[in-house]
């Protein structure tokens, strides 16, 4: 198919309606729309005219909110590997999934590959200058897996500045730290004779990873605030 004999899904699903270009731009992101049978969601796409085009007996053509994704990142794996339809948990499932809410997405407070743990993706620009603009000010909860002995005084020395941190068992420290900088934990406990074998970050703000299984995200909820 070429232009010259195809036109605009949306253009097409205005004038089958009818309504406005933009509400039936709406309609075909929303997931409302189907061309010969297959769901299309790019109001974009080109059709012919012999093609049929079918939009959904409960279709609305509402506004698409921003959505955060909050996602359990295994160690070693970079987050956008992971940002797939089909590792969604089974409470992100109960939710309508649309291709857009992978478009435009803001990755908050990266972590290093190798550690695992909770990770925010924003499509809201509040959330974004919560966790962006705003890092220094949200506190994070980390568990970390150390090898050696702590030089005397080493707790002391790890409880600095915003830093709060405390033995978990003999080779686990929780840090709960605002900030922190790329690579600021294993210097820290470098300093003090520990090695960093394994991070994990389970609370960013009020938010925590909880049962969210390995590798899959769910949705942030509008009742949840970082």
């Amino acid at each position: 198919m070429t232009e010259e004999t195809t036109i605009r899904l949306s253009k097409r699903v205005a004038e089958m309606v009818p309504c406005s270009r933009r509400e039936a731009e709406l309609y075909i992101e929303g997931a409302y729309v189907s061309v010969d049978g297959v769901l299309v969601e790019e109001a974009g796409a080109r059709v012919a005219a012999h093609q049929q085009v079918v939009l959904a007996a409960n279709a609305e053509p509402t506004e698409i909110l921003p959505v955060t994704i909050v996602m359990h990142k295994p160690a070693g794996a970079a987050p956008q590997a992971r940002l797939k339809e089909e590792a969604r948990s089974a409470e992100a499932q109960k939710q309508r999934f649309l291709k857009r809410h992978f478009v435009n997405l803001t990755l908050a407070l990266p972590m290093d590959d190798m550690a695992s743990g909770l990770c925010v993706f924003t499509q809201d620009f509040r959330v974004a200058r919560k966790l962006v603009q705003d890092a220094d000010t949200v506190e994070q909860e980390i568990i970390v897996d150390v090898d050696g002995a702590i030089a005397e005084n080493g707790l002391a020395q790890l409880n600095q500045g915003s830093a709060k941190v405390s033995w978990q068992n003999e080779g686990r420290l929780r840090f709960a730290i605002k900030g922190p900088k790329p690579g600021q934990i294993r210097k820290m406990c470098l300093a003090v004779g520990l090695k960093v074998t394994a991070m994990k970050r389970i609370r960013l703000g009020r938010i925590a990873m909880s049962g969210l299984p390995v590798g899959e995200w769910r949705y942030l909820q509008g009742y949840e605030r970082f």
